[in-house]
């Protein structure tokens, strides 16, 4: 959830980040919070954000992401890469990896308080709305059932994803 300085939408180059699926041992529930950015509608999200250093992985941002938002902390190398959703839909091309994370029930906190009001586990069954697109998209590269993606969203699934 986290987003450039300035607010969302400040720069207008590409944006290229991770979205990433944490669920319960169970496999029946996973992590999303309500999304609260300055300037958007309230939606419920994925944790996530952008690559930010040079030479870091999908997994590596995935890994960082998850702990300074969360606090729940995960090896990198224990995520895997299902695949990639590119949007054109903010006017900017948007490339989101969809990162699936090691199980986990740990307690997530709110450490980012200007962009979350509070995480929750909720049943793949019961998925709140509405929720972020680019989360929505991610969860439909791992989802059994997904919903149909909107007009110029694209995904391509990943060899070690498949």
């Amino acid at each position: 959830m986290s987003t450039e300085p300035g607010g969302p939408r400040a720069a207008r180059g590409p944006l290229i980040g991770a979205g990433v699926i944490v669920p319960t041992p169970d496999g029946r529930s996973v992590l999303v919070g309500r999304r609260t950015v300055a300037g958007e509608p309230p939606t419920w999200s994925l944790p996530g954000g952008k690559v930010d250093h040079p030479g870091e992985s999908f997994e590596q941002a995935a890994a960082r992401e998850l702990a300074e938002e969360t606090g729940i902390r995960l090896p990198a190398e224990r995520m895997r890469v299902l695949g990639v959703v590119l949007d054109h839909l903010e006017g900017r091309p948007r490339l989101t990896a969809a990162v699936l994370a090691p199980p986990s029930d740990a307690v997530a906190e709110v450490t980012e308080p200007h962009a979350c009001g509070g995480w929750e586990r909720v049943a793949l069954t019961a998925l709140p709305e509405p929720m972020f697109g680019p989360s929505a998209w991610v969860l439909a590269r791992w989802l059994a059932d997904p919903a149909p993606l909107p007009p110029g969203v694209f995904t391509y699934p990943t060899a070690q994803g498949s």
